[in-house]
This record gives C-alpha cells, structure tokens and sequence, in this order.
C-alpha cells in the first residue's frame, strides 16, 4: 500500500526557513515522480514544486523559484522541499504526492497517491 506521509510543517516568522519531507513507505521512491502542492484557504491547490523519477528534472512555481528546493533522498526513501526567504502567502497545507507515470506537469491530476498533508503558516 502506497503511503506518504509528510512532516516539517510550522509556524514561522516571514524570513524565515522551513523544510518539508515526505517520507514514502509501501513503494520505492526512485521510479516515481513527487510533487510538492499546496493549498491555502479558499483557493485552489496548486503545484509548488516536482522532481521526476529518470533523469531528476524539476520544476518550480514562479512564486517560490530561488526560495524552494526540492530534493529526494532515495536511500531514505524521502523527499524533501526546502524553503527559505518565507512570506505570507506561502501559507498554505503542504501536500506531497507521487506518480508512476513518466513526469510531465506539475499539476494535481498527474499525481494519483497523496500525503494528509502538513500546515505552513508564516506570520509575525
């Protein structure tokens, strides 16, 4: 059973740093593409970050580019989103998701298997 579960949430000051992971058990993580999403109250959940599976190739939200990172740790079979230089409106549920389909977008409807998520808020 494939399951993802994320951790690393908080609350933090705007300026600060936060990382993500997202610990996969049930499946090997090296042959699936990951996504980092979230969601923010009243709108629509949205893609921050991917990572595919083959060649590693990424994508990032124009929002979050220079800020994020996303990086995926296969011998731990984790993936991780850094995140740095926070604002407000990175307040959001973070959500992780994986794939096995050869990575394309980073969009929800790529992405069949979720996390519950974890809660990002950054306020002073």
């Amino acid at each position: 059973q494939v399951q993802l579960v994320e951790s690393g949430g908080g609350l933090v000051q705007p300026g600060g740093s936060l990382r993500l992971s997202c610990a996969a058990s049930g499946f090997t993580l090296d042959y699936y593409a990951i996504g980092w999403f979230r969601q923010a109250p009243g709108k629509e959940r949205e893609g921050v970050s991917c990572i595919s599976s083959s060649d590693g190739r990424t994508y990032y939200a124009d929002s979050v580019k220079g800020r994020f990172t996303i990086s995926r740790d296969n011998a731990k079979n984790t993936v991780y989103l850094q995140m740095n230089s926070l604002k407000p409106e990175d307040t959001a549920v973070y959500y992780c998701a994986a794939d096995r389909r050869v990575f394309r977008l980073c969009v929800t409807s790529q992405f069949g298997s979720w996390g519950q998520g974890t809660q990002v808020t950054v306020s002073s």
